[in-house]
């Protein structure tokens, strides 16, 4: 079980590597993407999306399961208008805030920058504070 959890924390490790080395984590990237002065994270973003739609389209055309065997189960969630608004607000003011989507944060913090662990303290944060919320909130 050991040497799973290594093969996947060297992918991980991997992962940070070129994200760091592309550039995508750069605060000076995320910031010309929201001035609108380079396309490159937009093409970034858009390869991503694309990449995604055509691996799932690939998992139901063939039925594929996990590394597990456990069967992948694509159902979407129901949108919610307001929940989704606010969300997406809150994490875009994060993103624009911050200069890093929660996602590279590992990798800005592997990189050096200990700053980070203010965003990271954040993120923990919401998410706490979610799970509290979660109950009262509209589905």
């Amino acid at each position: 079980m050991m040497l799973k959890q290594i093969k996947f924390l060297m992918i991980g490790i991997f992962f940070g590597i070129v994200l760091l080395k592309s550039e995508v984590i750069s605060w000076f990237r995320i910031q010309e993407m929201f001035h609108f002065q380079s396309y490159f994270m937009y093409a970034i973003i858009g390869s991503a999306v694309l990449v995604g739609a055509v691996s799932v389209q690939i998992i139901k055309r063939f039925n594929l399961k996990s590394f597990g065997g456990e069967e992948i189960n694509l159902t979407g969630k129901p949108f919610n208008k307001i929940g989704n608004s606010v969300g997406g607000l809150i994490f875009g003011f994060g993103w624009a805030l911050t200069g890093a989507c929660p996602g590279p944060l590992y990798a800005l913090l592997g990189a050096g920058y200990w700053a980070v662990l203010i965003a990271i303290f954040s993120a923990l944060l919401g998410v706490i504070t979610y799970g509290y919320l979660r109950p009262g909130l509209p589905h």
